[in-house]
């Protein structure tokens, strides 16, 4: 069957990974610039990963021998036409469906994607027996099902129109910025964004614990006792758990300063170790496509319930703990960049990284990690990871220039030493209590196990087609 090419590419449609050549590297800078500055609030940047998977998936399950997708039902396509290439034509186009309607801003872009590779984004032919026709039914069925699942995408799921992605549940928190009334409670930081330049915090996407999943019902269905030790009255509690805080950061590493800046990074510590293993293990292409929504699933369904959670505790982070505790006296902590661990007013102590945009309990990156480690690990059949993180001498984001001293490769031997990193990195950073780290550390890899059951039935073809969302009736 002749593919749609309108000169010779550069990319091998037929040898290649378009996803991992083409789509991820057109993907990744538009995210870091306009989505999320270091991919650390995970909310926006998971949406637009799973999606885009999604749509690689749904594209590419009619030339499985058995599977469906989730919002497309396409049928299946004769053996001999589960070539490369057209594996490739089929997610390039439903990536560049999902994509306009995801960031519509940057259409310029998606169009030079597919133009690279030598495909015509004009091409919006819907006929099923093609790659084309398959990744523009698949990918526009994808945004479609999303597009209105709680998430506020296009400004219409709240009692009146609002920004896109904006807050529609009414959440205000009981502490502002220059005073903690309730030592309990969230209080947002106020974050240097440049020269004289600050930002008020605001709760990010409370919205999302509305969002439907895609592996259980609701996230209601699960729960986490609240956190004894952020709770002022038990104040030997509180104390103790901000001491911990405290030590951790006088005795912060090198090591553990490059461990909090890689899993503050979820594109670099989740997504490309998904890559990674997809690689060195050989999958084949339709194998990597579902290795990479299967992990990106398990840790947006996660996030749904992490979303509920913190919601509904609305914990206090250890910078107002800390500067309330010891607002009259010194603490041994880190110093700031490039000083070491050093004595420092309390009432100005400061985390290694800055708190993400959202309260403190449960963990929201040790819940990612375990669902991500625990649905690759169970794909995989093996928890063997051996994923190298390399770091030139001075290329750290909080200490460039100091850290690390020398050329340094970090290496997670297995997805159980990537998830334990990813949760104790939190506590050296500062930013998360240890009772956090630890519920979700125990309770997230569930997540995983629904991702894959939920996979496996989409692979076993005996998953029920998943109709649109239709917004929340107000």
């Amino acid at each position: 069957m002749a593919l749609p090419v309108k000169s010779q590419p550069a990319f091998d449609l037929n040898a290649g990974n378009a996803a991992v050549e083409v789509v991820i590297p057109a993907v990744v800078p538009i995210i870091y610039q306009n989505v999320s500055a270091n991919a650390g609030d995970a909310t926006l940047v998971l949406r637009v990963t799973t999606l885009i998977t999604n749509a690689w998936y749904d594209a590419t399950a009619p030339y499985h021998p058995t599977a469906v997708g989730v919002y497309s039902h396409l049928g299946r396509r004769p053996e001999s036409q589960a070539s490369n290439a057209n594996l490739n034509v089929a997610l390039m186009y439903a990536s560049y469906q999902v994509l306009n309607r995801l960031l519509p801003e940057f259409t310029g872009s998606w169009r030079a994607m597919l133009e690279q590779v030598g495909l015509d984004p004009d091409d919006e032919s819907e006929d099923i027996t093609t790659a084309v026709g398959l990744g523009n039914v698949a990918g526009i069925a994808v945004a479609n099902g999303r597009e209105n699942d709680g998430m506020n995408q296009l400004g219409n799921e709240g009692p009146i129109a609002s920004p896109a992605y904006s807050d529609y549940t009414g959440y205000v928190p009981v502490n502002t910025a220059y005073r903690l009334y309730r030592p309990s409670r969230w209080q947002p930081d106020i974050q240097r964004q440049g020269l004289g330049l600050y930002k008020v915090q605001q709760f990010v996407t409370p919205q999302y614990a509305l969002v439907e999943p895609y592996s259980f019902e609701s996230p209601h269905l699960f729960s986490l006792p609240r956190p004894f030790k952020s709770n002022i009255t038990h104040r030997k509690a509180y104390v103790v758990q901000a001491n911990e805080v405290l030590q951790a950061s006088a005795d912060l590493t090198e090591e553990q300063k490059l461990k909090a800046e890689l899993f503050d990074n979820k594109i670099v510590s989740l997504g490309i170790s998904a890559v990674h293993a997809a690689l060195s293990q050989n999958l084949t292409l339709l194998e990597f496509i579902q290795l990479d929504f299967l992990t990106n699933m398990a840790a947006f369904d996660a996030g749904i319930f992490v979303w509920k959670e913190k919601r509904r505790h609305d914990a206090v982070r250890p910078f107002s703990a800390i500067n309330l505790l010891y607002r009259y006296r010194w603490v041994r902590a880190w110093g700031g960049p490039g000083m070491g661990s050093a004595d420092v007013p309390g009432d100005e102590w400061q985390s290694y990284l800055e708190e993400a945009d959202h309260p403190e309990y449960p963990s929201a990156s040790a819940c990612f990690c375990q669902a991500h480690a625990q649905s690759a690990r169970l794909f995989l059949g093996t928890d063997l990871l051996q994923y190298p993180v390399n770091y030139p001498a001075g290329s750290s984001r909080i200490e460039p220039g100091v850290t690390p001293a020398s050329d340094t490769t970090l290496v997670f031997d297995t997805w159980t030493d990537l998830a334990q990193d990813c949760g104790q990195s939190r506590l050296w950073a500062g930013v998360h209590f240890r009772s956090a780290i630890d519920e979700s550390m125990a309770f997230c890899p569930r997540f995983g196990d629904m991702a894959v059951e939920y996979m496996d039935s989409l692979i076993k073809g005996t998953a029920a087609l998943r109709l649109p969302s239709q917004g929340r009736d107000f």
